[in-house]
């Protein structure tokens, strides 16, 4: 009997357990993200391919398989919040250690309800944030129930990150699923975080069934998270992301400023530090290495002085030293400059010849929201075109650039401090 009628045959007498699997290719599903709009809470699909797709994918989350969909922030790795068995798979799937709690992503406020403790009640600082940044990139940590949300996904912490995502295709599949959606980045643990569907595909094709893809991210780092759980009564941002502390102070003066003490906005490792939390972490992003390509990345300072006791040094002497190290591997040298399109840096960089140089551009050094918007794209491109090594620009910790260089430091495997 030819191969093909046995397998036929198999599955018509239900024995095709007898089957060898085959390995199958991640399906990519596009996704017109102008066709989605919300009536309140309740999605409306008007185009049939981008509701299957919607409709797939709510599938596969309820069959306890991962699926990777876009959010505002990066492409996210979701899995059904509330079900344990199904939560672990984001962590089997990202190689993720287990001490690493997840974000649940709610699409309405009553969602939000269903995973909080029946006594507990929205403070009103929170109540303010929600109100002018959700839906966005706003993470807030809330009391968790241990008895509604799983361990796996808190870390066994006394608290859970909750956001509500604005992108259509998120909102709108955390709808159709009718369930808390847990999504971390959907990429290998520690590599930069995907931005488009085709860096979710290439790194985890094979080991999902099923990419939503919705375009570009817009916001392109990962969400800010926000602890206004403490009794002095500001609030602690424990990851810098896509919503600025300018944003946060900026709002809190427009609703406060006439009705009693404003709260300080304060930043970890800026503001105050906490040990403690650093080994066992309330939120991502805080523990371990993250944001890595598979090559090498120089943190390039600029802006920043340098610390004490060590002094700048030239471009030259610089690229001097690399050509160096590089020599001693053998082969001509290749680098990336990861810079601003008016940089000063990149110029002299490139100036200096026996390099074949790869530029990727972060945008006008004055709009670090687009430098936000590209860093993990251009850490992806410049890893796939070969380079050698990423020369990364530094920019100024204002605005996005918080959170900008919050990642890639993280990304960064050594820094010098250059004199221009």
């Amino acid at each position: 009997m030819a191969l093909a009628a046995l397998a036929d045959f198999l599955r018509r007498m239900r024995l095709d357990f007898f089957l060898t699997p085959t390995i199958q290719r991640t399906r990519v599903l596009g996704c017109n993200t102008s066709s989605i709009t919300f009536s309140g809470d309740v999605p409306k699909v008007s185009n049939s391919d981008t509701e299957d797709a919607l409709q797939q994918a709510s599938r596969t989350l309820h069959n306890k398989q991962p699926v990777a969909f876009p959010t505002e922030t990066v492409y996210g790795l979701g899995a059904l919040a509330l079900d344990p068995s199904a939560a672990s798979r984001i962590f089997s799937t990202k190689g993720r250690p287990p001490d690493n709690p997840l974000i649940v992503h709610v699409s309405s406020h009553t969602m939000l309800r269903r995973l909080l403790p029946t006594t507990y009640t929205i403070p009103p600082i929170y109540e303010i944030l929600m109100k002018h940044f959700w839906p966005g990139a706003l993470t807030l940590l809330f009391p968790t129930d241990p008895s509604l949300v799983p361990s796996i996904i808190t870390a066994n912490q006394p608290t859970v990150a909750v956001r509500m995502p604005s992108h259509p295709v998120a909102r709108a599949l955390i709808s159709i699923a009718d369930a808390p959606i847990a999504a971390p980045s959907a990429n290998s643990s520690g590599k930069p975080s995907p931005t488009r569907a085709e860096h979710v595909l290439r790194d985890l094709d094979g080991k999902i069934q099923l990419i939503l893809d919705g375009g570009a991210c817009g916001v392109g780092l990962e969400s800010t998270v926000v602890d206004g759980l403490n009794e002095d009564g500001n609030l602690r941002v424990l990851r810098p992301g896509g919503v600025t502390v300018e944003d946060l102070e900026r709002v809190l003066r427009v609703e406060l400023g006439e009705n009693g003490p404003i709260p300080r906005v304060l930043v970890h490792k800026r503001d105050y530090k906490d040990e403690a939390m650093e080994q066992t972490p309330t939120t991502p992003g805080m523990k371990y290495k993250h944001y890595s390509p598979t090559v090498p990345v120089i943190l390039a300072c600029t802006v920043s002085p340098p610390p004490h006791g060590t002094e700048p040094t030239t471009v030259q002497s610089f690229l001097d030293d690399v050509k160096h190290r590089q020599t001693s591997n053998g082969g001509s040298l290749k680098i990336g400059i990861l810079a601003t399109s008016d940089s000063g840096l990149a110029a002299q960089l490139s100036a200096v010849e026996g390099i074949e140089w790869t530029h990727y551009s972060l945008g006008p050094v004055a709009d670090p929201s687009i430098a936000a918007q590209r860093l993990f794209d251009g850490l992806l491109t410049l890893d796939q075109a070969g380079v050698d090594l990423i020369v990364a620009e530094e920019v100024r910790e204002e605005r996005e650039g918080l959170a900008f260089m919050n990642r890639l430091r993280k990304a960064a495997g050594d820094s010098v401090w250059l004199r221009m």
